[in-house]
């Protein structure tokens, strides 16, 4: 195997309790006019006040911008746009979940480069840098602060669609925990959810064949050695403290814990990209209108058992950092991985099949079908998908019988 990393991210990462702090000296070093982007709760709460101060105090004028919406439609992303324009912002700021950070990446998009945001779908259609981005999350989960894609809802499509360039990679992220303290216990599941399936799904793409073009043309590049360290860390980080951020909320440091994980679940798949569980999820979440982290982490068990023909030594591989101990052989470790995420998710609280989000036997076939419009993703998996597999696996889900699901799944 020829060795082959890539690594994507912002100029600048600061990760620590308290970190909030540096956004004012932060932001002076970039512009001098800075759009928030955020939403109405995040806009009333006392730290996010502090941060503003703390910009005002080191000369940096504000317009704050608090209509985030979840999925962020694409109407309020020009929305957001023409509204900051004559302020003439400098520098743009995300301050809460994944759709305000999306909103922030995708509003910097517009004030830079205008046109229609549907004119950017896909990968590589950005035509050059955009207007610096800080992003500061404040759930653990979408990995948004470091990854070069914003994803975004077209009311013309059924499915979310994404802009995917390395120019939306933020320049900063600030990356506090503390900001993630009063994150309710549903949402901290579903998010720290989300961020372990993102970095299984990187650890296990497809690896392409290491061409001094793969790179240059492919926004997400498949599994990679500088990938797989950070899916690895995620991995390790999130199955140690999930449980733990879930039970105590107020556990700072489970919570950094957290964090941590959702960062390199981030730099994971940021760059080596993700698989047949968010290409699932995409018409799943549309027609039963669940949160992402929800679907793709009530998927990933099935898919476990669909890929383990063509990833059985990488999910045992993994055992180590979900912190098993010694296995027998490679079958054993693989299983006892997969075993060991779907128990992790329904302790937590995630769904254990996808008749408990209100799927029905009759969207099975939608479900597959419409999964496979997400060619990024179905490519990307470890094993080859067709209309049939992803039938597959959809079924099962639907079911919720683990066993009979591993012997399913398994066959050719």
């Amino acid at each position: 195997m020829t060795s082959f990393g890539v690594l994507r991210s912002p100029r600048t990462v600061l990760f620590g309790s308290g970190q909030r702090a540096a956004l004012g000296w932060t932001a002076r070093s970039l512009g001098q006019r800075a759009l928030i982007c955020t939403d109405e709760r995040m806009a009333r709460d006392p730290l996010f006040h502090e941060m503003v101060e703390d910009l005002g105090r080191n000369g940096v004028a504000v317009h704050v911008y608090d209509g985030t919406m979840v999925d962020v439609p694409i109407g309020l992303v020009e929305t957001a746009a023409e509204a900051a324009k004559p302020f003439g912002p400098d520098v743009v700021i995300g301050i809460g979940g994944g759709s305000c950070l999306d909103l922030a990446k995708a509003v910097a998009l517009l004030l830079s480069h205008g046109g229609d945001v549907r004119g950017y779908y896909g990968e590589g259609k950005v035509p050059g840098p955009i207007l610096p981005v800080i992003a500061i999350p404040t759930t653990a989960g979408t990995g948004s602060e470091v990854t070069p894609v914003a994803v975004l809802s077209d009311p013309d499509r059924l499915l979310k669609v994404g802009v995917s360039s390395p120019y939306l990679v933020p320049t900063v992220a600030i990356c506090d925990a503390e900001l993630t303290l009063t994150c309710p216990r549903g949402l901290t599941a579903v998010s720290g959810a989300d961020a372990l399936t993102h970095a299984i799904e990187a650890y296990t793409a497809v690896r392409r064949p290491a061409t001094a073009q793969l790179a240059q043309t492919n926004v997400f590049v498949g599994k990679n050695d500088l990938s797989d360290q950070f899916a690895r860390e995620a991995v390790r980080v999130i199955f140690a403290n999930l449980r733990r951020a879930c039970e105590d909320g107020s556990d700072l440091a489970a919570r950094e814990g957290m964090m941590l994980g959702s960062l390199t679940a981030g730099l994971g798949f940021g760059n080596a990209g993700t698989a047949l569980a968010h290409a699932l999820q995409y018409p799943l979440g549309a027609l039963t209108h669940t949160s992402h982290g929800e679907g793709v982490a009530a998927l990933l068990p099935y898919v476990m058992e669909f890929n383990q023909p063509a990833a059985a030594p990488l999910y045992a591989e993994l055992a180590g950092p979900m912190g098993l101990g010694a296995m027998a052989d490679e079958a054993t470790a693989c299983d006892a991985a997969i075993d060991a995420v779907a128990s992790l998710f329904a302790d937590i609280g995630i769904p254990t099949s996808l008749g408990a989000m209100r799927l029905e036997a009759k969207d099975i076939d939608r479900v597959a079908s419409e999964s496979l419009h997400a060619a990024r993703l179905i490519n990307n998996n470890p094993r080859p998908v067709d209309v049939n597999g992803a039938r597959r696996v959809v079924a099962c889900a639907l079911a919720g019988d683990r066993a009979a699901a591993r012997e399913e799944l398994r066959a050719d």
